[in-house]
């Protein structure tokens, strides 16, 4: 008898410390995630057959902070939630789809888990992944796929397609699937092609999340550029870069926005948001020693230009964070 009821207090000590383990697991956050390595996920895509698509169904997504060699399409048919990619927190729903570039960490949470009590539906979609040097040299060298190269470019900081363009993706996602050989391979362009003439697409992580930022081919603008990048948060004044082109202030003005498609303001800006955002990440420092450190001259500002870049203020950015 005693032996039986030590096995049995065992017994119950041992799933009480599982149910403790299970739950502090789960509560890890995003922050945490973000302080350890991130796991460098290996596709099973081989250079023959350079394209690899599936349907997902899933209770909630579960894979971790993660990134890999392949650029990577997901259109979500079901589910709703958070999608964090690189320095950047963007809600998800049923219809979006959205793009990863090359080595570009991400990860997705789902707001319901299905079987909970309030949960309405599965998570349910379409991926697809290709490699990085899919039909490059063409991309690179052939004109007719301009629109196609920027797309992929601008797929390093990821891309989330507003519904109202994603419908004519999602029906191209769904019949892809039954794609092989050739036809595959066309399907893919077709697709791209599609997304690439997206007007309303949007760019999620900051431009500061790179440690080596992009040039633009003139070295005049890739100097100012680079200047701006290594200086954003003191006080630049307008007249010191322009005369770093050899302008007026007003021709410059004209001449960054020609060639950056962002006023100065507006890039310098970015900027300081995105290193806030790194900053409101790793929680180390309270929200007004990351404005002054992001180089804004009241909490006011920095909370005001916060919210306008990120739709949210710095608070709740970190809190989703924190979640």
């Amino acid at each position: 008898m005693d032996i039986c009821r030590i096995y049995a207090d065992f017994c119950m000590y041992a799933v009480a410390f599982l149910l403790s383990f299970l739950i502090f697991v789960c509560e890890l956050s995003f922050a945490e995630y973000m302080r350890r390595p991130i796991i460098n996920e290996k596709l099973p895509i081989s250079e023959s057959n350079p394209i690899k698509a599936r349907y997902y169904d899933y209770d909630r997504f579960t894979y971790p902070w993660h990134f890999h060699s392949q650029y990577e399409i997901i259109y979500v048919k079901e589910s709703h939630g958070l999608c964090f990619v690189g320095d950047c927190i963007e809600k998800f729903s049923a219809g979006d789809v959205i793009l990863f570039g090359t080595n570009l960490p991400h990860y997705m949470r789902s707001n319901d888990i299905y079987g909970s009590e309030n949960a309405t539906s599965r998570v349910q979609g379409t991926i697809i992944q290709f490699e990085q040097n899919f039909m490059q040299y063409s991309f690179d060298y052939y004109p007719q796929f301009l629109q196609i190269k920027i797309l992929l470019e601008e797929s390093r900081r990821g891309i989330i397609f507003p519904k109202q363009d994603a419908t004519r993706v999602g029906e191209l996602l769904s019949g892809f699937l039954s794609l092989s050989g050739f036809h595959q391979i066309s399907g893919l362009l077709d697709l791209l092609q599609e997304l690439a003439v997206s007007p309303q697409r949007k760019t999620l992580a900051s431009l500061h999340y790179y440690e080596k930022f992009p040039t633009l081919g003139n070295k005049r603008i890739d100097k100012i550029i680079s200047f701006i990048n290594n200086n954003y948060t003191r006080n630049l004044k307008l007249n010191e870069i322009a005369g770093m082109a050899s302008m007026n202030s007003s021709a410059f003005c004209r001449y960054f926005k020609e060639n950056t498609g962002k006023t100065l303001l507006q890039y310098v800006m970015e900027m300081r948001v995105g290193y806030a955002c790194k900053l409101l990440a790793l929680g180390e420092m309270d929200i007004s020693q990351i404005a002054v450190e992001c180089g804004f001259d009241s909490i006011t500002h920095f909370n005001r230009t916060f919210k306008q870049l990120v739709n949210l203020t710095p608070t709740q950015y970190r809190s989703n964070i924190m979640k």
